[in-house]
């Protein structure tokens, strides 16, 4: 009996170092992509280009489709949404600043950039993998699931858009005044 489970876990001690290697060069290179987003969002576009090219090519998988697009849509929300919701600080006497001498108060995001493209890019990873398992190719009449998508989502970016308004923040940095720090007073005092 005992040389059966000393054969088992002998077994195992390969795949666990194996995963555990995998996981540690993953985590390696996830890393070191993180300075680089416009490369990131290129290669998640090829990603995405990919699948949508399948799944024109394979004329199937649009609940596949469909739950990535509202799974995307979960996502953005988080993305576009501060970490503190302003109503909830509205009712603790806090608020976001108004005027000009009320405490700056950055914008923080809920979903973080990096935590954003990474279960984009994975998720239509997931989706591709899912078009080879015929299970998921479910007969259905994809332009119904695509118009109610649309409204889903006009209606959702309305909701945020609202609150976007009636809390006056902008989740974007464009169109922000940019701070030099020590590096623009220097090059400024050079030019």
């Amino acid at each position: 009996m005992e040389g059966a489970t000393g054969d088992g876990s002998s077994a195992m001690a390969p795949l666990a170092k194996w995963r555990s290697d995998f996981s540690r060069a993953f985590q390696y290179y996830l890393d070191r992509s993180t300075p680089h987003p416009v490369e990131r969002w290129l290669g998640t576009l090829v990603v995405a280009m990919i699948y949508v090219l399948r799944v024109y090519y394979l004329q199937g998988f649009y609940i596949v489709s469909y739950g990535l697009g509202i799974y995307i849509l979960n996502l953005l929300i988080g993305f576009l949404s501060p970490k503190v919701d302003p109503e909830l600080e509205v009712l603790d006497g806090a608020s976001l600043p108004t005027k000009g001498s009320d405490e700056f108060k950055p914008f923080i995001r809920r979903l973080p950039e990096f935590k954003f493209w990474y279960a984009f890019t994975k998720a239509f990873c997931i989706a591709f993998v899912m078009t080879f398992l015929s299970l998921f190719d479910v007969p259905v009449f994809w332009p119904i699931l695509l118009c109610y998508w649309i409204v889903l989502f006009v209606l959702t970016m309305k909701r945020q858009i609202m609150h976007m308004i009636k809390y006056k923040y902008i989740p974007f940095n464009v169109g922000k005044q940019k701070y030099g720090g020590k590096k623009s007073a220097a090059r400024s005092s050079r030019d």
